[in-house]
């Protein structure tokens, strides 16, 4: 399967007891069961070939596929560094555009040194916070996990939160640190099954319950009371000064 493509409709999942991860409840979550699949944006933190943070991703695409999302990995290698070339890269532009797209996101880094990696650093920080009006990540949910070359750590889906509270992205509870990666996959890249198998796909469902509950409310839910005073002072200023004629019909 090629990064950014979309997983076979019914992904193979034979660690999983089908039976026991149902859907979401769109009724019990109060949502709209017709609207389109929740969509989803999944990042890795690393460009070696066999890139466990990698493999755990594309593994965490698989349940959300078996849990209805509409999914995306993003492939970080040929990104520039950033500042290294303009905006209009196309690997630049695919992750603002791929950013905007979702609902929620998975970020999955190894940790190197105690922290994430440059790689997974790299793409967050070509995501600004904002774009003229356009946010490509706040308001959306997040779902953070790791992977550990040897004892289970939580430096790095710490610092992760720290960064998705920056984003200004809902993060949701739960998290995955994945310990002695090495072990859990098989030759195949594909998760053996194991407890850490099972937090990952509870992490998936409640991203997904959560993105349900989020999306189409972020914008108020995110709405600032110290933004809408900057933009009313902003609004009076360019009355006072004849750029923008007061409307009496708007109410201030």
């Amino acid at each position: 399967m090629n990064i950014g493509q979309q997983p076979p409709e019914s992904p193979d999942l034979p660690q999983l007891t089908p039976a026991l991860l149902p859907a979401p409840r769109h009724d019990v979550l109060g949502v709209d069961a017709s609207a389109h699949p929740p969509r989803i944006l999944l990042l890795y933190g690393s460009l070696r070939s066999q890139s466990y943070s990698r493999k755990l991703a594309l593994e965490a695409e698989r349940i959300l596929r078996k849990l209805g999302a509409d999914t995306r990995v993003f492939d970080p290698d040929g990104l520039p560094l950033l500042d290294s070339v303009d905006r209009n890269h196309p690997k630049v532009q695919q992750l603002r555009e791929w950013s905007q797209w979702s609902e929620g996101q998975v970020w999955v880094s190894p940790e190197r040194h105690g922290t994430i990696t440059g790689v997974f650093k790299n793409q967050i920080d070509w995501l600004p916070l904002e774009d003229g009006s356009v946010r490509p990540t706040q308001g959306r949910t997040l779902a953070v996990m790791q992977v550990c070359g040897g004892s289970q750590s939580f430096n790095v889906v710490n610092t992760l939160r720290v960064l998705g509270r920056w984003m200004r992205m809902v993060t949701i509870p739960n998290q995955s640190s994945v310990a002695k990666a090495w072990q859990e996959f098989d030759e195949g890249g594909r998760m053996r099954p194991s407890p850490f198998y099972d937090r990952v796909v509870d992490v998936m469902e409640e991203l997904m319950k959560f993105t349900l509950l989020v999306r189409g409310r972020s914008d108020y839910l995110v709405d600032r009371y110290s933004e809408r005073k900057g933009a009313d002072a902003a609004r009076r200023l360019a009355q006072e000064s004849g750029a923008v004629e007061d409307n009496p019909a708007v109410a201030t």
